[in-house]
C-alpha cells in the first residue's frame, strides 16, 4: 500500500465516481481503476461499489478514507514544517471558505495577499460552514473561515467579523413601515432559510426555537441573492447579515432590525495542537489586519 494509492483514492471518494476522480487527476481511468483495485487486494477488502454512475464508499472505504485523511494531512505538515525549516520563499495554504463569506469579503483580500506574497499559493475550496468545520478537524484544510460559535478547545480561533442580521421583507409587507421586527412576530411567517449544510441554519432554528416555536420555512437556498429576490417577488420573508443587505438594490425589498439582536460571527479557525506553516501563518496575520468588516459598510 503506497500513500499515492490512498490519495487517488480519496478523490474518488470525493467524487464518488472513478471516471471524474480519473479528470481531476489527470490520469486515465483504467489506470485510476487499476490503482484501485491494488488497494483493495492489499487490504484484503473491498472499498467502493462500482455501478455504472457512481462509485459509492463500502463501511471499509469510510474507514480507509478517515485514516487516508490523517496520512495524507501528516505528510503535508511533515512538508510544510520542512519548508519553514529551510526558509523557502514559497509555500502553499489549503483553505475552507463558505461561498456566502467567500463572495462577501475574499477577493480584495486574496488580491491584495497574492500581491505582496506572490509566491504563496492558495488552494481554496467552498463547503458549507458546518463541513468546512469537519474539514479541518480532519486535516483537509490547514485552516478555514467559519462562522461561530466553534469549540475553543478542538480550534484556535481568530475572530475577523461580527455584524447584525437584518430582517428582508417585501415592501407591501404589514412589517415594512416597522424599524425593528421581534422574533416573536414571525411565527406565521413563510420564511426563504439557508440550507442544512450552512451553520446559519442551525443558529437562526435555535433563537426560533428560543422564541417558542418552529419556523416555517418555505425554501431553503445557499444563494443569498436567490434568498433576496424571493422576497422581492413577495414569496416570503428572510434574514440576513448586515454586509449582505448593504448590496441589495432592490426598491421593492425592506430591511428592519431584529429583536433580540442576532449576531454574525465570523473567524479564521485552525485544529488545537496542529502545526500552522509559515504560509498559513502569514496568512491569518494578514487577514487580521485587513480589517474585512470595514470593507463591507
Amino acid at each position: 500500500m503506497e500513500l499515492r494509492q490512498l490519495q487517488t483514492f480519496l478523490e474518488v471518494a470525493k467524487h464518488k465516481s472513478i471516471t471524474k476522480a480519473a479528470e481531476a487527476l489527470h490520469i486515465s481511468q483504467p489506470a485510476l481503476s487499476k490503482s484501485i483495485k491494488a488497494l483493495e487486494e492489499d487490504l484484503g477488502m473491498t472499498l467502493i461499489v462500482r455501478t455504472n454512475k457512481t462509485s459509492d464508499l463500502t463501511d471499509a472505504g469510510m474507514v480507509v478514507v478517515e485514516y487516508a485523511q490523517r496520512m495524507t494531512a501528516l505528510m503535508d505538515e511533515l512538508t510544510t514544517t520542512l519548508n519553514d525549516m529551510t526558509n523557502l520563499a514559497r509555500g502553499q495554504i489549503n483553505i475552507g471558505l463558505p461561498p456566502f463569506i467567500g463572495s462577501l469579503f475574499f477577493p480584495k483580500v486574496m488580491a491584495e495577499f497574492h500581491k505582496t506574497f506572490p509566491n504563496i499559493e492558495i488552494n481554496i475550496t467552498e463547503y458549507g460552514g458546518a463541513r468546512v468545520v469537519k474539514s479541518v478537524e480532519d486535516g483537509e484544510f490547514e485552516l478555514g473561515v467559519v462562522v461561530l460559535p466553534v469549540s475553543e478547545e478542538d480550534f484556535n480561533v481568530f475572530p475577523i467579523v461580527e455584524e447584525e442580521m437584518k430582517l428582508l421583507v417585501h415592501q407591501d409587507h404589514e412589517f415594512a413601515s416597522r424599524e425593528q421586527v421581534d422574533i416573536k412576530d414571525l411565527t406565521e411567517e413563510e420564511i426563504i432559510f439557508y440550507n442544512e449544510e450552512f451553520a446559519l441554519h442551525q443558529i437562526l432554528r435555535t433563537h426560533f426555537i428560543t422564541a417558542g416555536f418552529e419556523p416555517k420555512i418555505l425554501f431553503k437556498s445557499s444563494q443569498w441573492d436567490f434568498m433576496s429576490e424571493m422576497v422581492a417577488a413577495n414569496l416570503g420573508i428572510t434574514i440576513l447579515p448586515q454586509s449582505i443587505c448593504n448590496r441589495i438594490v432592490n426598491e421593492e425589498v425592506k430591511i428592519l432590525g431584529l429583536k433580540p439582536n442576532i449576531l454574525w460571527r465570523l473567524a479564521v479557525i485552525t485544529k488545537r495542537g496542529r502545526y500552522i506553516s509559515y504560509a498559513g501563518r502569514t496568512f491569518i496575520d494578514f487577514i487580521l489586519k485587513a480589517k474585512l468588516f470595514s470593507q463591507t459598510t
